[in-house]
């Protein structure tokens, strides 16, 4: 199902954005790197040759003939939904939506030419209709944003890496583009979660969503507020150790960590820029073809500095110091790792506190393999 128009959809209260850049709701990190792309002289052309090599044909003619699309016959509940979110952020072309059966909930917007939304019925079955409203307008997002291009890249690298595992070099060549497609899309799934934001237009319906995500159908076991001190805690708790083992947890997701993006989401939607877009001061897409890719960098870059400066997490703590032109760096490696306070030279103590701080992460490790939306 493709559409060009948006017919038929229903009457509402929440605004409609019209003639949106992604740019509006675009992580810092994620913009520059698209704004880069886009500005590459062949872009289009290298990947339409691409086109020929990725599985895209084929993972669409397999959800056509495994999976349920989305229609005004089947899941209507959705294409309204689909359509409703197309509407507000002014995408023309309504992407094709299929239900596929899976039990893990789970949705991906992925595609060369012409993206397609997948939801899995787990999902469908995990949120209420002002969640799931929020959850299709996070996909329309990288719809709009044109991740489903790179979303569908690194499903061909990875598949890729695992059939050349044999070859060292080439495994490692692969992987390392593998890491850093990661590294950025999981700053595109924060872009994404704003969009989806603008759609649904309730913070307390994303909330809701992102903590079913992690801990299932069991709302009224729940606490909004908690679960944000999780992810207060998850930054600012441990020491040096922690930090790293926060590092070696994420690399291998596509996707933040959900307390992580709920955290995210709620600061993105108390700043002054997202109340300037719901006031209607926002970048239009005519404009794209003007945006400075140095103006990019330059937030992106303005962006991470900030970050390091009022982070909590012991490392970026650590970088700040190391910016900031501390003294005595060799003693505070040392009684950052060790958990010993300034000059104290006690070992034991600084010993019993990592052992206190690498339990936790642990066991955060062996549940880094959680996927989301």
């Amino acid at each position: 199902m493709t559409e060009s128009s948006h017919e038929n959809v229903p009457s509402r209260q929440r605004k409609r954005f019209a003639g949106i850049s992604s740019r509006a709701y675009e992580h810092p990190a994620d913009r520059s790197a698209l704004v880069a792309l886009r500005k590459l002289s062949g872009f289009d052309t290298v990947f339409k040759a691409l086109s020929g090599l990725l599985p895209e044909r084929s993972l669409r003619l397999l959800f056509l003939s495994d999976s349920v699309r989305v229609s005004d016959a089947q899941f209507a509940h959705l294409n309204t939904m689909l359509r409703d979110a197309c509407y507000i952020l002014d995408l023309e072309k309504v992407p094709a939506m299929y239900v596929t059966q899976d039990p893990r909930p789970n949705a991906m917007c992925i595609g060369l030419d012409e993206p397609i939304i997948v939801v899995t019925t787990g999902l469908v079955e995990l949120l209420d209709e002002e969640e799931m409203r929020a959850v299709v307008g996070h996909e329309v997002g990288h719809a709009l944003s044109g991740h489903a291009v790179y979303r569908t890249i690194l499903l061909f690298l990875t598949t890729l890496a695992l059939k050349i595992a044999w070859i060292p070099l080439g495994n490692l060549a692969i992987m390392a583009i593998v890491t850093a497609l990661r590294e950025w899309f999981r700053k595109s799934e924060l872009s994404a979660d704003r969009a989806g934001l603008l759609v649904g237009q309730d913070l307390q319906a994303s909330m809701r969503g992102l903590m079913k995500i992690a801990g299932g159908n069991h709302l009224h076991e729940m606490n909004v507020d908690a679960f944000l001190e999780q992810a207060e805690e998850y930054e600012a708790g441990g020491d040096l150790r922690d930090s790293v083992l926060k590092i070696l947890n994420v690399l291998p997701r596509s996707h933040p960590f959900t307390t992580v993006r709920a955290a995210e989401l709620k600061k993105w939607a108390a700043s002054r820029d997202y109340q300037r877009i719901v006031d209607g001061h926002y970048p239009r897409r005519t404009e794209d073809k003007d945006t400075s890719v140095s103006d990019s960098f330059r937030e992106s870059a303005s962006h991470y500095a900030d970050t390091v400066r009022t982070s909590k997490d012991p490392l970026m703590k650590l970088v700040g110091d190391i910016a900031g032109g501390a003294g005595d760096l060799g003693g505070k490696l040392r009684d950052k790792f060790t958990g010993a306070a300034a000059g104290s030279g006690s070992g034991s103590g600084g010993t019993e506190s990592g052992g206190n701080g690498r339990g936790p992460a642990g066991e955060a490790g062996g549940g880094g393999g959680q996927g989301g939306s």
